[in-house]
């Protein structure tokens, strides 16, 4: 190499984490782990994690990334208000994620009961425009199981997240909707038909 040469800045590492609250064997959560290239990004690898501690170490072994998580991040704030939580975003998740999972089944449960047919579940702002579930869903599928197992590790590594936890970090979570980028990309059309 020439000593007049220089390098291009490597870019961040474009991170999709497609999440599981109880990952094993035969479903893991899957990391795909990217670089940018001008208008393009290209897959380097697909990183298997069999268990929530093994997700937390690939996720420190990388120094710096940007980083999709499919689970939800925060909670409606009329549940949070209702159940007269905190509406700080860390002492609310503070408090959540000190229940047991039988404890957040019962708690909304209690009070999906109380509502009437039809607007049982209450929805944050960003889910509508995103046609995801509702975060306090802790079944089919279970993402407030998702974002009681997922945050601790994304607040473990000292994660910015944009809009509650910010931090001058070289890790950036963002909350992400597969469901919402695979609309944008392909539109509403009709599946083809085949022969």
């Amino acid at each position: 190499m020439s000593p007049h040469t220089i390098d291009a800045p490597v870019s961040p590492w474009l991170l999709g984490v497609d999440f599981t609250s109880s990952p094993h064997a035969r479903k893991p959560v899957v990391l795909a782990w990217g670089r940018r290239h001008g208008n393009r990004v290209s897959l380097q690898r697909l990183q298997a994690c069999h268990r929530h501690d093994d997700l937390l170490a690939a996720l420190q072994a990388e120094a710096a990334w940007v980083g999709g998580f499919d689970l939800p991040f925060g909670l409606p704030r009329e549940l949070v208000q209702a159940l007269g939580w905190p509406t700080d975003w860390a002492a609310c998740m503070d408090h959540y994620c000190s229940l047991t999972r039988a404890e957040i089944r019962d708690t909304f449960s209690a009070f999906t009961a109380a509502r009437p047919t039809g607007s049982k579940f209450a929805h944050r702002a960003c889910d509508t425009p995103a046609g995801s579930s509702p975060s306090m869903k802790w079944v089919n599928p279970p993402v407030a199981y998702m974002m009681h197992a997922g945050v601790p590790i994304l607040r473990a590594l000292k994660a910015s997240l944009p809009g509650l936890d910010e931090r001058n970090a070289p890790r950036l979570a963002l909350e992400a909707y597969p469901g919402l980028l695979a609309r944008e990309l392909i539109g509403n059309r009709p599946q083809e038909r085949r022969p």
